[in-house]
């Protein structure tokens, strides 16, 4: 993939995510895929991130990632954002991350994911 064709992937993904479009994010993956979370140092596979992800849609609307900042590089592409959503309590709560994609195939076959602690629990507040 050129950069063009990788800037445009990586918009679809995000994009796909903030409409709650799961199906999407799972085609955007190989079937091998790895996603690493800085947080807790885990790996999670496809299906496990493909679940995360369905409970984050369920739990937080109006879904927006704000700020994106992408740069590409051979073989993947990075992006800098802040997803930004509304709990189901009402509570606005805002997520800062960047996120590392190596593609293999035109598909994303790991997924590196930084973000800050404090704010991941805010976000996954339940009430």
């Amino acid at each position: 993939m050129d950069d063009a064709a990788m800037r445009a992937f990586a918009k679809r993904f995000f994009d796909a995510i903030e409409q709650g479009d799961v199906e999407t994010v799972g085609d955007s993956y190989t079937p091998d895929v790895e996603i690493w979370h800085n947080f807790d140092d885990a790996i999670q596979t496809r299906d496990e991130n493909l679940a995360t992800l369905k409970g984050m849609v369920g739990r937080i609307s109006d879904r927006v990632y704000d700020e994106r900042r992408v740069e590409v590089f051979p073989g993947g592409f990075v992006q800098q954002h802040v997803l930004r959503g509304t709990r189901k309590d009402g509570k606005r709560v805002s997520l800062p991350a960047v996120i590392i994609c190596r593609l293999r195939d035109g598909r994303i076959a790991r997924l590196d994911e930084y973000l800050d602690s404090a704010h991941v629990a805010v976000f996954r507040q339940t009430f």
